[in-house]
């Protein structure tokens, strides 16, 4: 990537993928939310392995900057918060499917849990 000032210029589509959805807990929180809207305490009892709060939050904050999720707050006590898809993360679910598929083929000794369609 070629740093320019306030913005980057990648060098490949793939890359530039790759930096916003790229790691181990973005795929998996898209899609956990492919099928609507969740809670904060949705997300640590959805995702496995286990994720924690603090690294819960951070991702969940770099995807809303990034466009990938709505974070809508209700006004009450206990606060509720709840996360869905933006239509830019909505257009990577049949990429993410076609990666579970993979897995499930490829991979089907190693893996725990089944893609949902399964």
């Amino acid at each position: 990537m070629i740093d320019t000032p306030g913005k980057y210029k990648y060098n490949w589509p793939i890359e530039a993928t790759m930096d916003i959805i790229g790691g181990k807990w973005k795929p998996l929180l898209i899609y956990q939310l492919k099928e609507g809207t969740l809670r904060f305490s949705e997300f640590l009892s959805k995702v496995k392995p286990k994720i924690t709060q603090r690294m819960l939050t951070k991702i969940l904050r770099e995807m809303e900057s990034d466009g990938l999720i709505t974070r809508k707050v209700y006004a009450q006590v206990p606060p509720k918060v709840e996360y869905s898809l933006t239509e830019k993360a909505e257009s990577l679910i049949p990429i993410l499917d076609q990666l579970c598929e993979w897995g499930s083929e490829h991979m089907a000794d190693d893996i725990e849990f089944k893609c949902e369609e399964e």
